[in-house]
């Protein structure tokens, strides 16, 4: 039986089966052999590591001196997953890595397919997009301060961020079917058109929140024990963002005002009338601040998304691209409709096979390799797909700002007390599905 140096083997009915292990515990407790010094673990499963993230932090009475992430317990193997499937299923396991982002996913996803195809979605299908992702985008920062207040011992922040978010949850379901992991952003544009009540849904949903925005700002922002747990708390200046790659709110948090969607527009975000918020603070407070402020911006957006919604098709005028095409839902808000069943049988054999052939087979797609990024809200969410002319991607990896931006939490931990660890890691809210994917 032959040994890898990394991993274990050993032989079972099923073949031969390895051991792989972090494998450095024993050197990190040896190089920790100080007489004042501990070497701890956190997590994985910890209520205040913002998922399953295992830190190993080495303790000198309260303050870090070393600490080090250990990732991968999230692992679902979702880009290799997507060489197994056709280019539109993988809609369908993309959305479900950022689990709190899956909109952006969906989008990013698509506008790489569309690059290689030649085409565009219609500007109908695009304001719908626009629309959905900043929905989603304040979904995802609300999150933040739910799940970053729970971890500092703010339970009002949690219920009350919690209790916004299902606000924006309703308003994606009745939009697209679905609460999270939608499939509704489709290669070619969208699944299919809003509801005939949309507008009066949205308008109800930017009311409410404008409501009770100013409320975040009672409760936390002028509190004295928020304002001192976040502030000069996970410090990350802006030539060290730039040397390990950061983006988005912790970029932005530390003065650099780069957000894709103004300086590298896409889907006519150039034509919004937005801004984009930063500090020059590059702490967890101002990150706080940012995230907050975000929301306010991405309301503005949707309120001239609603206003730019003109009729029109919703996906390209291409049979052997747009799947599902014209698709209605049926009653359980899963399969074809009875009547769209019935329309293509009824239409001709021809269709039925077709129809039959692009749903199972899936479209080809013409050789080549392209890298779109769209500005999630952890930062440049990019995707680089390979096609080799056939229908299935050959590659598709995703640069995933959570994976990237963990980098930072030595570098803002380091020096500073244990407890601050936690208000670093939820400064920088990464999302573990996205990280280990």
């Amino acid at each position: 039986m032959t040994t890898h140096d990394y991993a274990e083997a050993r032989n079972t009915t099923e073949g031969k089966v390895y051991t792989v292990t972090g494998g450095d515990w024993d050197e990190v407790l040896e190089d920790a052999q100080h007489d004042e010094r501990i070497v701890i673990n956190m997590g994985p499963q910890h209520p205040s590591t913002h998922g399953v993230l295992r830190l190993v932090l080495e303790l000198e009475g309260e303050t870090v001196t070393q600490a080090r992430s250990v990732i991968g317990y999230l692992h679902t193997g979702i880009e290799k997953n997507c060489e197994y499937r056709t280019w539109t299923q993988g809609v369908t396991f993309v959305t479900r890595m950022d689990y709190l982002a899956p909109l952006h996913n969906e989008t990013a996803y698509c506008l790489a397919v569309e690059k290689l195809l030649g085409i565009e979605a219609p500007p109908r299908a695009q304001t719908i997009r626009v629309m959905l992702m900043e929905i989603n985008r304040i979904s995802s920062h609300l999150v933040a301060l739910a799940t970053g207040g729970m971890e500092l011992g703010s339970l009002t922040a949690m219920t009350s961020g919690f209790r916004e978010r299902e606000e924006a949850l309703h308003l994606l379901e009745h939009l697209t079917g679905l609460r999270m992991n939608h499939a509704f952003i489709r290669p070619g544009g969208v699944a299919q058109d809003l509801p005939d009540d949309y507008h009066q849904q949205v308008t109800g949903f930017i009311k409410v929140m404008r409501k009770r925005l100013p409320d975040y700002d009672k409760l936390l922002t002028g509190q004295p024990i928020w304002r001192n747990r976040l502030k000069d708390v996970g410090y990350l200046p802006v030539d060290a963002c730039l040397a390990l790659g950061i983006t988005g709110p912790v970029l932005r948090s530390a003065g650099l005002a780069w957000d894709l969607r103004k300086t590298e527009p896409y889907l006519g975000y150039e034509d919004y009338d937005f801004e984009v918020p930063t500090s020059t603070d590059a702490d967890a407070f101002a990150r706080y601040l940012l995230r907050l402020e975000e929301i306010h911006q991405s309301l503005r957006i949707i309120e001239q998304a609603l206003r730019r919604l003109e009729p029109g098709p919703v996906m390209v005028d291409d049979a052997k691209v747009a799947w599902p095409a014209k698709l209605t839902i049926g009653s359980d808000g899963l399969g074809n409709s009875l009547e769209h069943v019935r329309k293509i049988m009824g239409q001709s054999m021809e269709s039925l096979i077709h129809h039959f052939k692009l749903v199972t087979e899936g479209f080809k797609v013409p050789a080549g390799q392209v890298y779109v990024p769209v500005e999630s809200p952890r930062g440049e969410l990019g995707y680089h797909l390979v096609s080799d002319g056939g229908t299935r991607p050959v590659r598709v990896h995703v640069r995933e700002p959570s994976f990237v931006n963990l980098q930072a939490m030595p570098a803002m931990s380091e020096g500073g007390m244990v407890a601050d660890v936690i208000a670093a890691i939820a400064s920088i809210d990464p999302v573990m599905g996205g990280c280990d994917r």
